[in-house]
């Protein structure tokens, strides 16, 4: 049986750096083999790090980024500039540090009255970028997410209908429980069709949950990030000391 490829940092920093070196080898192929590079990011207080880390590596910076194009896992259906917004975070840490053209920038379209029409919006944003006829997905080179405390990944969370969705790219989330925002998230065949994807995972209040996760049988109802479980060969733990706790 297939098992978790898990890397083990000394702490968050650590863990920003091995990222960082991650994404941007991970780019230098894919603008060499393929000529551009797809990437989508998630917010939250661990990837803020790593984009922290990013902006200020030379590497990153020397990337040619006419040849790549960024999106984002999922978004709170907020204005671009709130406090809340992942779009607002990844531009404000990182985006705003690098020489990438703004038409190369592809946030999830939260300015629309309507959550379907920014969810079709993005959906129709992606199959132009990246070339799609219908019924194909789009091949991300390196997706970003993080694991809440609930297992949830983008906004995939436990006995989400989205976490059954398979006929479109993006689909709304609606606030409930322990969701206090609406969100629009990539679906899970984006998720599977990716190259290569990056889980990071930081932080001791992480560590029950992350020790059920890559213990447990499949479950996507109860842990939302075993979606990941048929691509495991294809995806990166990135997992800090206190977030590995009782699994070392």
């Amino acid at each position: 049986m297939r098992e978790p490829r898990v890397e083990i940092a000394r702490d968050p920093q650590d863990l920003a750096e091995r990222m960082a070196q991650l994404f941007v080898a991970t780019a230098e192929r894919a603008i060499v083999s393929r000529g551009a590079f797809h990437t989508a990011f998630s917010g939250g207080r661990t990837p803020e790090l790593f984009l922290q880390r990013l902006a200020s590596d030379p590497r990153a910076r020397a990337l040619d980024w006419e040849r790549a194009h960024v999106f984002w896992a999922d978004e709170r259906f907020v204005p671009p500039d709130s406090q809340a917004s992942n779009y607002r975070l990844v531009a404000e840490t990182f985006l705003s540090r690098i020489s990438i053209p703004e038409a190369n920038v592809h946030p999830i379209p939260t300015q629309y009255e309507n959550m379907n029409d920014a969810a079709v919006a993005y959906e129709r944003t992606m199959r132009e970028v990246f070339g799609l006829r219908e019924g194909e997905v789009p091949q991300f080179d390196l997706i970003v997410l993080g694991m809440g405390r609930d297992a949830h990944t983008a906004s995939l969370f436990p006995d989400s209908p989205a976490i059954h969705e398979t006929d479109c790219l993006a689909c709304v989330v609606q606030a409930s429980g322990d969701v206090k925002l609406d969100r629009i998230t990539l679906t899970p065949p984006v998720l599977l069709a990716a190259r290569r994807l990056s889980v990071l995972v930081s932080g001791r209040e992480k560590a029950q949950t992350l020790h059920e996760v890559l213990t447990s049988a499949p479950n996507e109802r109860r842990y939302p990030i075993h979606v990941l479980w048929p691509i495991l060969e294809q995806v990166t733990w990135l997992v800090d000391r206190d977030a590995m706790g009782r699994s070392l």
